[in-house]
């Protein structure tokens, strides 16, 4: 276990390095220019002020040039200055972190607690009626766009004491305003990702059921719960742990549209603005940061097979 963890370590330097050039060439081809957004349609400066000021954010290199100078500064553990606030740009994303994680954990618990029941409920009652609405109500669920249900939310339950619109809060500070402010977000994001987890478990519940271990459970005479409980469901959880992984990485990418909707200061929203103001080192380092938090989510997902099923074993 230790060798493969050592392996799987030096395997996210090649793929950090790989997402910071494309990140960094894809945000330089935006149309645009960072000085002439900062400026704005009011300032009018003569062609020798506007080289200067390009010469002072650094603009005046080569993308190479640039990309070599930003490089070298992740390096020392410097992720540049904001080019709009002049400030520099690692603590002002980890100033936001922390709603974009706290959206992305709720949002990974609604889904869960939606999707283990019923996808159980699927497997055990397979060809029903019951499976038939299920199914139905999954592909729905992976249909709707989850910034429409954000805004259908805003629109129907926002009045209700349980669910309001309001000013965020930090937990620690006041848990239940906090959870009130976040419900609606965590719901918009975890009914897609819902649908997708109840899919898998109803598909790879089913594919256990159908082993000798779990007839020969069975015919010992074992109440049908304690058959799916203790037998079926922990080694069923597999695939699907390795899929909960993957949308762990991909919710924290959509919370940059519900952020929005929702108008709650995280890394999302942070992220938008810096793209319309052509701020690239922000852009750039929230891009390097969920891409590092996506590769040891995965990490930590290999690591959990081994907890969930002692069979598996890494050489």
């Amino acid at each position: 276990m230790t060798a493969y963890l050592a392996t799987r370590l030096l395997t996210i330097v090649p793929v950090l390095w790989g997402v910071s050039v494309v990140v960094f060439m894809l945000v330089h081809l935006l149309p645009g220019d960072a000085v002439q957004m900062f400026l704005g349609t009011q300032v009018s400066m003569t062609p020798v002020q506007m080289a200067e000021l390009r010469r002072l954010f650094g603009l005046d290199k080569s993308l190479p040039l640039q990309y070599l100078d930003w490089v070298g500064r992740l390096l020392l553990g410097d992720f540049g200055v904001s080019l709009r606030t002049s400030r520099p740009v690692l603590p002002e994303i980890l100033a936001r972190l922390p709603i974009s994680a706290e959206i992305t954990l709720l949002a990974l618990v609604v889904a869960l607690v939606i999707a283990l029941p019923i996808g159980v409920t699927a497997a055990l009652r397979r060809g029903t009626v019951t499976d038939a609405l299920i199914s139905v109500l999954g592909l729905v669920g992976l249909s709707v766009p989850n910034f429409w249900l954000a805004a259908m939310l805003l629109l129907v339950l926002a009045s209700l004491p349980v669910a309001s619109i309001g000013v965020y809060v930090s937990f620690t500070a006041h848990p239940i305003q906090n959870l009130t402010v976040m419900a609606l977000p965590a719901f918009s994001l975890g009914v897609s990702l819902a649908a997708v987890i109840m899919r898998f478990v109803r598909s790879s519940l089913l594919e256990v059921l159908g082993q000798d271990y779990v007839r020969t459970a069975r015919a010992k005479g074992l109440r049908e719960r304690t058959v799916v409980d203790r037998h079926a469901l922990r080694n069923a959880l597999i695939p699907v742990i390795t899929v909960i992984g993957f949308q762990v990485g991909y919710l924290l990418g959509g919370t940059v549209v519900i952020e929005e909707v929702f108008a709650l200061p995280g890394m999302g929203r942070l992220a938008l603005n810096a793209i319309g103001q052509r701020d690239y080192p922000v852009v750039q380092g929230i891009v390097l940061l969920i891409a590092a938090l996506f590769v040891l989510t995965n990490l930590v997902v290999d690591v959990l097979y081994a907890l969930v099923d002692p069979r598996v074993r890494y050489g």
